[in-house]
């Protein structure tokens, strides 16, 4: 891989509903709703709120066999209002709900630490022979809701938490990003040898060094073996705040930047809603999807010719409609030209009070008057067919 230019890792296509993961699709965005699973209502004005802000994937919870049922409920509400996000159901512990849920949503998430075993916290010892048995009481366990899945269509994500691997994993691999992979390829395994293949593996901690290190070590294990299942990323129990979108943009956007990743969820401890424009923030900053318009903006400093704090705020309200261009506003012309030579467009403070414009790396307006240079930058725009009008 270039360590100069993204290249994505190619994946197979995991269908979600009407909703494609992997494959030539974008990096998609998700979330969870926060309300009670048995609060119709809440879980239906929840989920409306994130579809409206961009979230194209939503996740509830289903801790038990009632949860599940009421499922259909909100799916039922959801879409009688004309909302057709898919539905994801968290399961943990209980395989007979996630039997339930199977039923109602598009896709269901298993943790393989917890879905076939009770973590006791045990050190125990197992023979090869003895964790043979254990992976075919796993099987057992495992194989109805492989099967029903299949059978209505309905996809998978196997999501490994740092925080919840089963005693037997840690027991041979420790609390480790091995561990973390290991659990999850074990399920995928059984997936495979029933020929069930929608399936979407992610690798979440809380912690942002071992995230990244599972992430990357499953990418070179699915490599391995020829499997080219989707990735959903995450830094679990992230935060809020400032920490919880610093911590987020580290772990994501690090993994975005291999290649990585082929839908997104940023875990903060605020209303799900605020978690979206964090996540487009992110994939815009990895050059992963393009929302909305691109700004390289220098610091300003005892060189820049004008405000460029005020002046920048000035350009932002006039083109901030314009989807996928990156214009650059520079203080002067020590760092502007370089620093911005990736710019479609450009704004650099040429003379005290005087503004030179460029179409990429070339200056092709020089010395406007500060007053009218957001005007003059909007006119050449628009003289060279990027313009469009705003909504």
């Amino acid at each position: 891989m270039s360590s100069s230019s993204f290249q994505r890792r190619v994946t197979r296509e995991v269908k979600v509903g009407n909703v494609g993961i992997g494959g030539e699709n974008p990096v998609r965005v998700q979330s969870m709703i926060t309300a009670d699973t048995m609060d119709t209502e809440a879980c239906i004005q929840e989920t409306l709120g994130l579809a409206e802000a961009g979230c194209e994937i939503v996740r509830i919870t289903a801790p038990t066999v009632k949860d599940a049922a009421n499922l259909q409920l909100i799916a039922k509400g959801l879409r009688e209002r004309g909302c057709n996000v898919p539905l994801v159901a968290d399961i943990h512990f209980k395989p007979d709900a996630a039997m339930e849920a199977a039923k109602w949503v598009e896709k269901i998430r298993i943790n393989p630490g917890n879905y076939a075993d009770s973590k006791k916290f045990k050190v125990l010892e197992y023979t090869d022979a003895e964790y043979v048995a254990e992976l075919e009481r796993i099987r057992e366990r495992f194989t109805p809701l492989v099967c029903l899945c299949k059978e209505r269509g309905v996809a998978m994500r196997i999501g490994t938490n740092h925080g919840s691997l089963s005693d037997r994993i840690m027991n041979r691999y420790g609390d480790t990003p091995l561990g973390m992979v290991e659990s999850a390829l074990e399920f995928a395994q059984i997936a495979r040898d029933l020929d069930y293949h929608e399936l979407v593996f992610s690798m979440k901690a809380s912690n942002v060094k071992v995230m990244i290190e599972a992430y990357r070590l499953l990418a070179a294990r699915l490599d391995e073996k020829g499997w080219n299942y989707p990735l959903h990323l995450g830094v679990t129990e992230a935060g809020d705040g400032e920490d919880g979108r610093i911590k987020s943009a580290i772990g994501i956007g690090s993994l975005l930047c291999d290649g990585l990743g082929d839908t997104i969820r940023v875990s903060l401890t605020e209303d799900s809603v605020k978690e979206i424009p964090v996540a487009y923030a992110i994939l815009q900053a990895a050059g992963s999807r393009i929302t909305k318009t691109e700004y390289t903006m220098c610091p300003s400093c005892g060189r820049t010719l004008y405000n460029i704090q005020e002046t920048s705020a000035r350009i932002k309200a006039a083109t901030g409609h314009l989807k996928g261009l990156k214009i650059a506003v520079m203080g002067c012309i020590v760092n502007g030209p370089g620093e911005m030579a990736d710019a479609d467009f450009g704004y650099v403070g040429g003379a005290p009070g005087k503004i030179n414009l460029y179409v990429g790396k070339t200056p092709v307006k020089f010395n406007i008057p500060q007053a009218e240079a957001v005007d003059r930058l909007v006119d050449l725009i628009r003289e060279h067919g990027r313009w469009t009008e705003p909504a």
